[in-house]
């Protein structure tokens, strides 16, 4: 979740990953997948760096969370080159 603040000042907190679109004419504006507006004080540079922040951190717990037999080290369908792949689908 990324925090952005309205116009009265009131803060709250948004899944960057239901933003559609974001339009700063002039006032920044989010534009959420379900049609949900949101007018919000931040830029739409500083709304594009908190999202990006975001993910960086999401990507950095991920790689950091330690290794399991119930989760493997390598994420995504595709086998390591030293592991053959699986015959008949999954």
């Amino acid at each position: 979740m990324i925090v952005v603040t309205r116009l009265n000042g009131s803060q709250f907190a948004v899944n960057p990953d239901l933003i559609e679109r974001i339009h700063a004419s002039p006032d920044t504006t989010l534009i959420m997948v379900d049609g949900a507006k949101y007018v919000v004080t931040e830029t739409m540079a500083d709304v594009i760096a908190q999202i990006t922040a975001f993910r960086a951190r999401v990507l950095a717990a991920a790689t950091a969370y330690p290794e399991s037999p119930a989760r493997p080290a390598t994420l995504g369908l595709v086998p390591p080159l030293d592991e053959p792949a699986v015959e008949g689908g999954e």
